[in-house]
């Protein structure tokens, strides 16, 4: 009797552990049973974008207990909602989305935020608060760095070409307003503006028609590198590029910096990817952690003078006064 007892409880001890096993192989946030992020990307035709997805891979290959999901729109906002959509009816636990365009995003990421999966918006914004999280650097910050840099390289006064990014995107928007007000008050005259769509080929285009209709021009802004190179090159093939100053934006190793080394580009000002950053806060709000409704990353500028000492910080914005968000996803 009394071994037949110590059998049943032998026995029940064992289930007990393999109960307890299971339940515990099934808990999420494990590398047997990973939490699941789904990465909608608008593009990857853009050096910057790739670097992105690069900076998110290289964070999320360190912790084990995600796995990332990766979709590249390829810069058609209709085929980003559909993959965020897919996303939504996955299940994931968490989206991390850089939109292509604000309002036509806005309505998925709300249906999906509203759905209690948390959702990280990276680089650019959409309309409202309906996301868990926005990480972004100041693109008004950026913009109006650059129109003072401009001016003062300028002396207050010159024709400037201004390359602009998708214009229906926040940071085309906001890299436009801050540059007007930092040029505010001098003679600086925008003669030629263009949508180059965030494209080399297309700023190259556009660099070629103000090239055919002005004589005199003393600086390109471009809201991103590739603008600015693509102007470079159109200069260039013109016999007119040691005549004109050539700024951008991104200030990416490969890119910005390596044109200013080659003194293509007199200045490049960083846009962080956030890529890091934002497996960063994805851990925290899949670990119940609250988390700043917005976090803005610090910025840099790069010039001929400065690079080899890693840029210059340009100066801190206050701290975000948005509240605190309790962030886990509800099961």
């Amino acid at each position: 009797m009394k071994k037949t007892r110590s059998m049943l409880v032998g026995i029940a001890i064992v289930l007990c552990l393999a109960l307890t096993a299971a339940t515990w192989s099934a808990e999420k946030g494990t590398p047997e049973n990973p939490w699941v992020i789904g990465m909608s990307q608008c593009n990857l035709g853009e050096p910057w974008r790739v670097q992105m997805n690069a900076d998110i891979k290289s964070a999320a290959d360190a912790a084990p207990s995600i796995k990332v999901i990766y979709k590249d729109a390829q810069n058609d906002t209709l085929r980003q909602r559909a993959h965020i959509e897919e996303f939504i009816g996955q299940g994931v636990d968490l989206l991390i989305v850089s939109p292509k365009e604000a309002a036509p995003l806005t309505p998925i990421i709300r249906n999906a935020y509203t759905n209690k999966i948390p959702v990280i918006v990276l680089d650019r914004r959409v309309v409202g608060e309906d996301y868990t999280c926005f990480i972004g650097a100041d693109n008004k910050k950026i913009g109006e760095a650059a129109g003072r840099w401009i001016a003062g390289k300028l002396n207050g006064k010159g024709n400037v070409v201004e390359l602009k990014g998708l214009m229906t995107t926040t940071p085309g928007q906001d890299r436009n307003s801050g540059f007007r007000k930092g040029i505010e008050g001098t003679e600086i005259k925008v003669i030629f503006e263009a949508d180059m769509k965030w494209l080399e080929p297309d700023a190259r285009k556009e660099m070629e028609s103000a090239l055919a209709r002005f004589d005199k021009i003393d600086l390109v802004y471009g809201h991103n590198d590739p603008a600015a190179h693509g102007a470079y090159l159109a200069a260039k093939a013109a016999g007119r590029e040691k005549n004109i100053i050539f700024v951008g934006i991104d200030g990416l190793v490969q890119e910005g910096q390596a044109y200013i080394k080659q003194n293509i580009l007199q200045a490049s000002f960083e846009y962080p990817t956030g890529g890091k950053e934002a497996i960063e806060i994805a851990l925290k709000i899949l670990k119940g952690e609250t988390v700043p409704k917005e976090i803005t990353l610090k910025s840099r500028v790069f010039t001929p003078e400065n690079l080899e000492k890693g840029g210059e910080w340009l100066p801190e914005m206050p701290a975000s006064s948005a509240p605190a968000q309790p962030a886990k996803k509800e099961q």
